[in-house]
């Protein structure tokens, strides 16, 4: 800056025959060309001059000491090379196959000879000598130096280490590394020495030397043309101007400082003034002496003070000196290589104090509505959405904001017309303002602003609450606290969509003298129309949200169903972002056995809440067959199947794309649970003392892909274990692994003596996230093991006297359990059910009778073959007996297992 301003004024102060001689001077050097401008820089009298001459004395050292550095680090590199070359060829020669045998032949030099030649004309070295222990040549390039003593060091080799050395030998200077023969045993039998002489090691360093020197000689001369070049720049840059007229020029810098209409100060880094022009010392008025002294103490306000003191880089920054308005720019001396310092100029620019004023307002109107466009609507939930507008509003537009809604926009509907609203968000600069609380319902009085917003969908600024009697009506108490409280001025806007009309947004203002204008009632609109679309959308999502959790959750169990075998609680948290597919269900089978189903389809939205509830259907339909797992789960895969081709797309995607399921089934009487599962979390078992694992269940793939057989595994459970089922939005998130989250869940299921509801709870505790993005299906059921003593069974003989027997035996059982009441019907369903087994079926056949909430009846037998129950006629002799166990049981059914089938019946107790 200093040169600068030095040479512009050095130059307007020149007189004008001498400029004009200079000028034509310059305008001549540049007309007699390049040559002649270089031949000036060399010349040494200008700055260019000394520059290039220092500059070329600086590159030649730098090549001259680049090249001496090359050729040391070639040569040690190729001294390093020749060290590691030896040492490679002297361990390969010397653990070569037949080395150590031919150091124990009669004759070993007419081995190894050959051997060690061929080895160094390959390897390119200058020799392979092998050794004895004595140090005694058997090999050399030259035959005349075998036998003789071995030139170099060998006790550290005989002690079985390897050396490399430089020596004088047999050859001349050279290289050579020595390595050990070792016989199995590890002792040292021979041995061998490579090399290469210091002649071929630094003939590759020769080699190099005259292209590094002919690259430094490149180098030099490039850096001496580029040199040449910058300095001639220089020398045009400035017109071959000697040190002495620069000089010059920068004593001539006062005349144009002081004639600028700018003012200048120059401030070093302790904060003293060094230079003031005329213009500065005008407008901020300095004393006569003001230079030297430092600028705390020249009697300016303290921010214009602390400016100047301290620096830092400012642009255009406005200080309000005396009646004038200065704009300040600053930047540091020293970014150059300067002297540390600042220079700042000034500007008065008090004119232009009311326009800026009007822009910063318009600017900061402008980001306001950016920043309601960013920060309105980030979430589909109506309440926060109003929030957020409070947020945005205060306190940078209004001091209050309220949000009043119709309590049907707040559960997804349209509002009905005439009804009230409900307070639903609220933010100020404070908290205790005496307006109505969020939450409260509020009906407006029709001379209110609020009411008359709502009724023609305009806006209203009341600019005087006090004199506003209108809207003094509503509460008369409540609006005296509200003016006595500040609140003076008021904005209403009525949240529209269209012709709906949703509620209304206030804004109230109590800091701020001034009343609400139209340019705020204009800014109040803008504002609330871009907050009411978010609102619209989250209030169209929450219908829709709710119509799909309303039919998920129709598709869901209301309760559990009763049975004895397990002590059952579950969760179920659809997703806050959408609705998902997963489903649970429990399923009480014949023999006291129950299932225990959950799922999940792939997707969200209603078609998979629809979904679920078929595979629902489902799985009750072919629970009633009574199926095995993994068969159930077969059929489950071809039904997905069959959805996913029916739902197909237009464009051939499927709007379904699988399910994934875990079928377990527990059976009391033996403490059994088979389990199987396609593509699901594996289940979790908690042990009585409070252990958990996962049992290794075949995954099997997920449902609706087809081809692939599923497997069960089967799982002795002790009473009192807990088996929980489980899908992956507990264990399984964005944010997390699957293999975290199943750690996450052992740790939380760990512990002894807790109910299933506990477990569920601390689960929950543990694993859920604060947004759920999947829906969260978790069971937990505790088994019970039906007791021996509830137990009865019997074999029965394939012949019809033993029908005879088994009443006997049921008659004394039941009398035992004290269900004497029970023993004629019991006697005659087990008469025909067992009839039935010796007439129809294979033997071995079994019965077993059940006490658990129902009389179980069962017969085995190793037939496949199912009865079915069909109406006798009135001249058949049979047909008639699986009609009567059909009238006198509740219900009754086939299973079948590897072995065969059973035949079941169950009676209400008394």
């Amino acid at each position: 800056m200093v040169g600068l301003l030095g040479r512009t004024r050095a130059q307007s102060t020149r007189r004008p025959n001498t400029a004009h001689q200079q000028r034509g001077s310059h305008e001549g050097k540049h007309r007699r060309g390049p040559s002649n401008g270089l031949r000036s820089a060399l010349s040494g009298r200008s700055v260019a001059g000394q520059v290039f001459v220092l500059q070329v004395v600086v590159v030649l050292l730098l090549v001259v000491a680049a090249a001496v550095a090359l050729v040391l680090q070639v040569r040690h590199d190729s001294t390093q090379e020749a060290r590691n070359r030896s040492l490679a060829v002297a361990e390969t020669f010397a653990n070569a196959p037949g080395t150590r045998a031919a150091l124990n032949a009669p004759h070993p030099t007419v081995l190894l000879q050959p051997s060690a030649e061929a080895a160094r004309k390959a390897s390119k070295v200058d020799f392979i000598v092998v050794l004895n222990t004595d140090a005694i040549r058997y090999t050399h390039p030259k035959p005349d130096r075998i036998g003789k003593k071995f030139v170099g060091t060998t006790a550290p080799v005989l002690a079985g280490h390897s050396i490399t050395e430089q020596i004088n030998g047999t050859l001349g200077p050279l290289v050579q590394a020595t390595v050990p023969i070792k016989a199995p045993d590890g002792k040292v039998v021979g041995m061998v020495s490579a090399g290469i002489t210091t002649a071929n090691v630094g003939g590759a360093a020769d080699r190099q030397l005259p292209l590094l020197l002919g690259a430094a000689a490149v180098a030099l001369a490039l850096a001496t043309t580029s040199t040449a070049l910058v300095s001639r720049r220089l020398l045009r840059q400035t017109h071959g101007l000697g040190p002495h007229e620069m000089t010059r020029m920068y004593e001539h810098h006062d005349a144009v400082l002081h004639s600028v209409r700018e003012g200048v100060i120059i401030v070093d880094a302790e904060g003293q003034l060094l230079l003031a022009n005329d213009e500065a010392n005008r407008l901020l008025d300095l004393p006569a002496d003001a230079e030297g002294q430092h600028v705390q103490k020249l009697g300016l306000d303290a921010g214009t003070a602390e400016l100047l003191a301290s620096g830092r880089v400012a642009t255009d920054e406005v200080h309000l000196v005396g009646d004038q308005l200065l704009a300040i720019n600053q930047r540091p001396t020293d970014l150059q290589g300067g002297p540390a310092g600042s220079v700042a100029t000034l500007r008065d620019s008090t004119e232009l104090r009311a326009l800026s004023g009007r822009a910063e307002i318009a600017r900061e109107r402008l980001k306001l509505l950016y920043d309601a466009g960013v920060g309105i609507g980030t979430s589909l939930d109506v309440t926060r959405t109003a929030e957020e507008l409070a947020e945005v509003a205060v306190p940078r537009f209004a001091d209050f904001v309220t949000v009043d809604l119709a309590d049907a926009v707040l559960n997804g509907q349209e509002p009905d017309a005439g009804a009230g609203l409900r307070r639903t968000a609220s933010g100020g600069i404070r908290k205790d303002a005496p307006l109505y609380p969020v939450g409260e319902h509020i009906g407006f009085v029709p001379s209110t602003p609020q009411a008359h917003s709502l009724r023609t969908g305009e806006a209203v600024v009341e600019p005087d609450l006090g004199g506003a009697p209108g809207w003094l009506a509503q509460d008369l108490q409540r609006t005296a606290q509200v003016v006595d409280y500040g609140i003076h001025s008021l904005i209403t806007v009525p949240l529209r969509v269209g012709p709906l009309v949703m509620g209304v947004v206030n804004f109230w203002r109590s800091e701020k003298p001034e009343p609400f204008d139209v340019e705020d009632l204009a800014l109040a609109e803008e504002l609330v129309a871009r907050a009411a679309v978010s609102i619209d959308n989250a209030r169209r999502y929450t219908r829709e949200h709710t119509m799909a959790v309303t039919l998920q959750r129709s598709l869901l169990p209301r309760t559990l169903p009763e049975q004895s075998a397990l002590d059952l609680a579950y969760r179920y948290l659809p997703a806050q972002a959408g609705v998902g597919g997963d489903w649970f269900d429990v399923l009480p089978l014949p023999g006291a056995r129950v299932a225990v189903v959950v799922g999940d389809v792939v997707g969200h939205g209603l078609l998979a809440a629809a979904t679920m509830g078929r595979l629902r259907t489902a799985v009750h339909n072919f629970s009633a067959l009574d199926l095995p797992p993994d068969e159930l789960l077969g059929l489950l895969d071809e039904l997905v199947g069959r959805i996913d081709q029916d739902e197909t797309t237009e464009d051939g995607r499927a709007a379904v794309t699988g399910a994934t399921c875990v079928y377990a089934v527990y059976d009391p009487t033996t403490r059994r649970c088979t389990v199987a599962r396609a593509g699901h979390p594996p289940p979790a078992v908690i042990r009585p003392d409070g252990s958990v694992e996962f049992p290794d269940v075949p995954a099997g793939p997920p449902l609706g892909l087809g081809g692939l057989p599923f497997e069960t595994a089967e799982l002795e459970l002790a009473e009192g274990s807990r088996l929980v089922l489980y899908t992956d939005g507990l264990v399984e998130d964005r944010e997390r692994d699957i293999d975290v989250g199943l750690e996450l869940l052992r740790t939380a299921l760990a512990g002894a003596d807790r109910s299933p509801e506990d477990t569920c709870q601390a689960v929950l505790d543990a694993l859920l996230p604060a947004r759920p993005s999947d829906d969260i299906a978790l069971i937990v059921a505790r088994t019970h093991a039906l007791g021996a003593d509830r137990i009865a069974s019997w074999e029965v003989r394939s012949e019809p006297a033993a029908v005879g027997e088994v009443r006997a035996s049921v008659s004394r059982q039941l009398a035992r359990w004290g269900l004497d009441e029970m023993a004629f019907t019991t006697e005659l369903i087990l008469s025909e059910l067992v009839t039935n087994a010796i007439r129809y079926g294979n033997g071995p056949i079994g019965v077993r009778v059940l006490l658990d909430r129902a009389l179980i009846c069962e017969v085995f037998d190793a037939s496949s073959t199912s009865p079915h129950l069909r109406y006798a006629a009135t001249t058949d002799e049979g047909g008639r007996g699986l009609f009567l166990v059909a009238q006198l049981t509740d219900r009754w059914g086939t299973r079948y297992t590897p072995e065969g089938k059973v035949i079941w019946a169950e009676q209400p107790l008394p």
